[in-house]
């Protein structure tokens, strides 16, 4: 571009034509400046010489604007109403007290979920609790059994941690193919936030916890009294009692006035409306680690106490709610996604076009941190006209890398609800639109009827 000429137009716009109006200055202004982006396909002269938005002035800004004394808790744009947690009555167990609401991840940003967006998921519907009513029992195999307030929860040492929260359910209704051509409820049953409370190893260095201890069990205060038992390692590694989310308190369907939070492992684990800590020398085989939260394997045998959430990622631009119908041929455009694992840190993501045939390494992007949520991202060049198979395959610290469908529903089969942990494909159409798509491998059997994954299809 010749900067000076270009100079020199915009000088006879000002002095050469006093009578020019206004609607043909920025016409001019905008083809000028759409001249100086070429190249780069993020738009076109044509679009924005004549845009109404750019010509004529706004309604907001030719008038006063609300007080700072109206709505003195924040509320998002009225523009963005359709950013919500949403439900269905195929995720209902009969109502919607026993249910979830799950978050729309194809609209976050960053690594950090909003308080009024994080999934809600409750075994008998949301308690509302007095928090200078409520207590906190401690007792079991600990020296000096303690019921607490509030107040004296708060004195211990505090610590703050950014931590996903993951349903071991998040994905489970794919086993058998896509159900959801929707990307919030294919993978929308988890969140990630920063947590404010106490490590319980710091109070129980208080206490004083029995050498005969080997599991905890935690109860909470709602009407399912919702009860999970957890290994006495994870209890003195990183498992915390939260009171604060995101800078505020929890809110009441996040288990307010406290929850327990268990970093990495199953949602369910961060019993909410936390009443009551347990520790005895063998597990208690409680209703929702029985009958539920099990995996089933093609024997017919479960597998118990299954805690850690596996590596993870998926895309979440494009996805079905976020298509790439608008783009035109040569557009760069962002794909973008997130990766988790409950194992520990996500080390590499990489992506491909073809359904998971070849990949290529995406970028981290921003906080890389320990059981936490990571975003990543990759420029393409998109061509009009041509059909994506967009597969994410995410690895961690840990030496885990996310299995392909069939390497998983070999080992587990199709029956299973919880741990869906493979890849996940999206299909962009000729037109742009997206859809949810399964690429399975040629399952083959060996001599003696066993499965096992041989070449591509």
């Amino acid at each position: 571009m010749d900067i000076k000429k270009s100079q020199q137009d915009l000088d006879s716009v000002n002095t050469e034509n006093t009578s020019v109006d206004r609607r043909d200055f920025f016409r001019k202004t905008a083809a000028l400046g759409a001249t100086a982006l070429a190249g780069t396909s993020l738009m076109s002269s044509e679009k924005m010489a004549g845009d109404p938005a750019i010509l004529k002035p706004t309604e907001w800004g030719t008038k006063w604007g609300d007080p700072v004394t109206k709505n003195l808790y924040g509320m998002p744009s009225k523009y963005e109403h359709n950013v919500t947690r949403r439900y269905t009555k195929l995720l209902a167990s009969g109502n919607f007290r026993a249910s979830i609401a799950v978050t729309p991840i194809q609209e976050s940003s960053g690594i950090i979920t909003p308080n009024g967006l994080f999934f809600s998921r409750s075994h008998g519907g949301v308690a509302h609790i007095d928090p200078n009513e409520h207590r906190l029992m401690i007792n079991g195999l600990v020296e000096k059994p303690i019921v607490l307030t509030m107040k004296q929860l708060k004195r211990y040492p505090s610590v703050t941690r950014t931590h996903f929260i993951e349903c071991p359910a998040n994905g489970g209704q794919e086993w058998r193919g896509p159900q959801y051509n929707s990307l919030q409820f294919a993978k929308g049953f988890m969140s990630c936030a920063e947590w404010t409370g106490v490590y319980i190893k710091d109070i129980l260095k208080d206490l004083g916890l029995k050498p005969s201890a080997k599991w905890m069990l935690a109860e909470g205060g709602d009407s399912s009294k919702m009860g999970r038992t957890i290994p006495i390692e994870k209890v003195l590694d990183d498992a915390m009692i939260v009171w604060g989310q995101n800078g505020e308190a929890l809110r009441p369907e996040q288990g307010y006035p406290i929850r327990l939070l268990v970093p990495g492992w199953e949602g369910n684990l961060c019993v909410k409306w936390l009443r009551r800590l347990d520790f005895a020398s063998e597990p208690w085989y409680c209703k929702e680690e029985t009958s539920k939260y099990t995996v089933l394997k093609p024997t017919g045998k479960a597998i118990q106490h299954f805690y850690a959430n596996e590596v993870n990622s998926t895309v979440t631009s494009p996805s079905p709610e976020i298509d790439w119908s608008d783009l035109q041929d040569g557009d760069i455009v962002e794909i973008e996604g997130l990766a988790w694992s409950g194992m520990g840190t996500i080390t590499n993501v990489d992506i491909s076009f073809d359904g998971g045939n070849t990949y290529k390494e995406a970028k981290l992007k921003g906080l890389v941190l320990p059981k936490c949520w990571t975003r990543w991202s990759y420029m393409h060049t998109y061509k009009k006209g041509e059909e994506l198979l967009l597969t994410s395959r995410a690895m961690d610290d840990a030496g885990y890398i996310q299995p392909t469908i069939d390497q998983e529903t070999t080992v587990v089969g199709v029956e299973a609800v919880y741990h869906r942990n493979a890849v996940e494909t999206w299909k962009v159409e000729k037109d742009g639109k997206v859809t949810h798509v399964e690429v399975r491998s040629q399952l083959e059997r060996k001599p003696n009827g066993e499965l096992y994954v041989g070449g591509k299809a």
